[in-house]
């Protein structure tokens, strides 16, 4: 499987679930949930919050960040995943640094508007919502399962309905 296969399928995947009114970090946990259920049902090996081959800054140089999930698939490179709302410079970065170690990088971009797709190697996964302010002030999210269908056939089309002609009786 490609590289635009396998961002295809996890796009697919992630495009049944459905949710309503839940805060940003939920639906960003709850996607990172979808992304290691569905490398499981494929057959691979996912790992939360795996090491990223990008050291930290000073003074933590001599440690690593972590990608959101790694997976394992045997006779296949790896495939890196990053979940975000915003558009991050540090996250794009790093998935150009897993891409450039021999990863597939994907960013799983979540949120309301247009996603700018990031430069090869890396893949965009994008994720719409919808967003409101909820009750208590804070935005809260929510996607419908396979939002992308066509609109539905109306019951009769306008051409065929014709309408009585009105009388007008100054009498009754």
């Amino acid at each position: 499987m490609d590289d635009e296969a396998v961002a295809a399928a996890l796009g697919a995947h992630l495009s049944r679930l459905a949710f309503a009114d839940r805060a940003t970090d939920d639906v960003t946990e709850l996607l990172i949930a979808s992304v290691v259920d569905w490398a499981v049902a494929s057959g691979w090996r996912a790992y939360r919050r795996a090491a990223s081959v990008v050291p930290l800054p000073p003074p933590y140089e001599r440690q690593f960040s972590v990608v959101d999930v790694g997976i394992a698939r045997p006779g296949a490179a790896p495939v890196v995943v990053e979940v975000d709302h915003a558009d991050r410079r540090r996250t794009l970065d790093k998935l150009a640094a897993e891409a450039a170690a021999g990863r597939v990088a994907l960013w799983v971009r979540w949120g309301t508007g247009r996603f700018t797709a990031p430069p090869p190697p890396v893949r965009l996964v994008p994720f719409p919502v919808i967003s409101r302010r909820g009750p208590a002030g804070p935005k809260v999210h929510s996607h419908t399962a396979g939002s992308d269908r066509p609109a539905p056939s109306h019951s009769a089309p306008v051409a065929d309905f014709a309408p009585e002609p009105m009388r007008l009786d100054p009498e009754a």
